[in-house]
């Protein structure tokens, strides 16, 4: 499964340029035999602008958001792109500067105002960014793109034209919300994020969005606070990007990064922080993980430890004989791996690529074992008694427990990443397959199917093409878990006539079915979804 393909050629380079949006969908070049059943529209997030006038974007997660869109339709494909008009991206067109902070770029105050003005303009307070780059997901019968604050921006998915901007804080004790909430077959949204209450307490707050009712009002006015996990440290929440869901818990994975509300709220807009200068590593409290009974919203005061990680991705969740059985994309350590993700860093020649991501924390998949019924008397001993896996849960005599992992995949700077599985029919239960986006030293150039049971892999890789996250599709009247398509964007720049496709691909063996190919580059792109006809 490990790669050893090199890319000395750089055309990862392509994914991370400035593209125009498109005024009309684009026709494609289908090769191989499109499935007759695939009808509906894979919808994608990610930055297409990386740089207003002479001002640059300088993170990966700063570039203005942009709508990508293949849809399927009676044999027939398309491709169209619009840019999300949020605030973030509208005023840069106007003003022809860069005017909203963004996660890894300050924006200055105006230069043409005068200097008392702008002296000002630094204390006005924070202005939080509305770009929408990261994810899109339903919500009832509408259609929301999202970053990770309190912003989220209604799309048409039809025309990808933007339709208005939602601030969740008007509905909902929050001050932002993740990209990847869990969304049940009937509709209903789960989502979490940070919430900064009266005198510095802090929690983190899991909201339920309701499904559709026949009053046909907005589910997102109808939107409650469920469960409220605790924070370890008063004044510096951890970042959070996503949590874990089964059918009966809540998990969620308090990690060593964190954010300094003393930067974040007041020197800020002294002198010209931007998100990423408000993190920083807690060296020593490893990683905490919290439970909650998901339909009371009882939170299970059992201290879970395990020693330090990064982690943005879990990939499923499960019950199984008194256990929680939790799968997560890890990266070692407390260090914060965006701190390598910064678009000089994702330019450079091949050889400077692979040097920096020596120096990164290392990714790894893994199994963590969390045992819902605690006996004192078992101080000691290892609680996991499943035995299919290695993974521990040692009892110590402090009352924590202390967790041990069960590695499921793991190569030198090789991640697995941006994980998908068949949702809809397997989330929040026991299930066999896993679809990844494989990062070569933070550079996507595969496509990975990993069974969690038998740890066996299965790869999709062509030279110099360099694929997005998989998006499972599953055939209909599926008789299998793995019964369906991988859908993914990539780009081949140096490859053909057309430097951009979107794969299909055989769910069971990773196998090229067929590639809808267009004349243009793609950016690179987070997450997405595919919307049923």
């Amino acid at each position: 499964m490990v790669s050893r393909v090199e890319h000395p050629a750089g055309g990862y380079k392509r994914l991370f340029e400035t593209v125009e949006e498109l005024a009309t969908p684009m026709s494609v070049h289908i090769t191989g035999r499109l499935p007759l059943w695939l009808s509906g529209s894979l919808l994608r997030c990610g930055p297409g602008l990386f740089e207003v006038g002479s001002e640059q974007y300088y993170h990966l997660f700063d570039g203005q958001a942009l709508l990508h869109k293949f849809e399927f339709k009676e044999g027939h494909v398309t491709y169209h792109r619009r840019f999300v008009k949020t605030d973030a991206y509208v005023r840069a067109m106007t003003e022809k500067r860069i005017v909203i902070t963004e996660f890894g770029t300050f924006a200055y105050p105006d230069p043409c105002k005068n200097i008392f003005s702008r002296f000002f303009s630094y204390f006005k307070g924070l202005e939080v960014t509305d770009n929408a780059l990261v994810n899109i997901y339903p919500v009832g019968e509408d259609f929301y793109a999202c970053t990770e604050t309190n912003y989220i921006t209604k799309v048409d998915p039809e025309t990808l034209e933007t339709v208005k901007k939602v601030d969740l804080c008007k509905y909902i004790s929050i001050n932002g919300v993740t990209a990847h909430p869990h969304i049940e077959n009937d509709g209903t949204v789960f989502n979490m994020g940070n919430c900064f209450g009266k005198n510095f307490s802090l929690a983190y707050n899991v909201v339920r969005i309701p499904p559709l009712q026949a009053d046909k009002e907005d589910p997102i006015t109808k939107c409650k606070v469920v469960v409220q996990f605790p924070c370890s440290d008063r004044f510096k929440p951890s970042y959070v990007h996503s949590f874990g869901m089964s059918s009966n818990y809540l998990l969620f994975v308090e990690q060593p990064v964190k954010i300094n509300l003393y930067k974040f709220l007041s020197s800020w807009s002294i002198w010209g922080a931007n998100y990423m200068d408000c993190f920083e590593s807690h060296e020593t409290m490893g990683v905490w993980m919290h439970v909650a009974e998901k339909h009371t919203g009882e939170y299970l005061n059992i201290k879970y430890r395990t020693s330090a990680f990064n982690i943005f991705h879990h990939i499923n969740t499960y019950e199984d004989n008194g256990f929680l059985i939790t799968d997560v994309c890890c990266w070692k350590g407390f260090e914060f791996i965006y701190n390598y993700l910064y678009l000089a860093n994702l330019r450079e020649n091949w050889e400077e690529v692979k040097r920096l991501a020596e120096k990164a924390p290392q990714p790894e998949v893994r199994r963590y074992i969390l045992p819902l019924d605690i006996q004192k008397n078992d101080a000691g001993k290892n609680l996991v008694t499943l035995p299919y896996t290695t993974a521990t849960a040692t009892l110590r005599s402090d009352g924590t427990i202390w967790l041990e992992p069960e590695v499921l995949f793991s190569g030198p700077r090789q991640a697995f990443e941006f994980p998908q599985i068949n949702y809809r029919e397997y989330s929040g239960k026991d299930y066999k397959y896993a679809y990844g986006l494989g990062l070569n030293n933070f550079i996507p150039d595969r496509l990975v199917k990993l069974n969690v049971k038998s740890k066996e892999t299965w790869v999709w890789q062509e030279p110099n093409t360099y694929p997005s996250e998989p998006i499972f599709v599953p055939t209909p009247d599926a008789l299998e878990e793995d019964d369906g398509v991988i859908l993914s964007m990539a780009i081949s720049p140096a490859v053909g006539h057309k430097p951009s496709c979107l794969l299909i691909l055989d769910a069971k063996d990773m196998s090229e079915i067929a590639r809808a190919e267009v004349d243009t580059i793609i950016p690179v792109t987070f997450h997405g979804m595919f919307k049923k006809a």
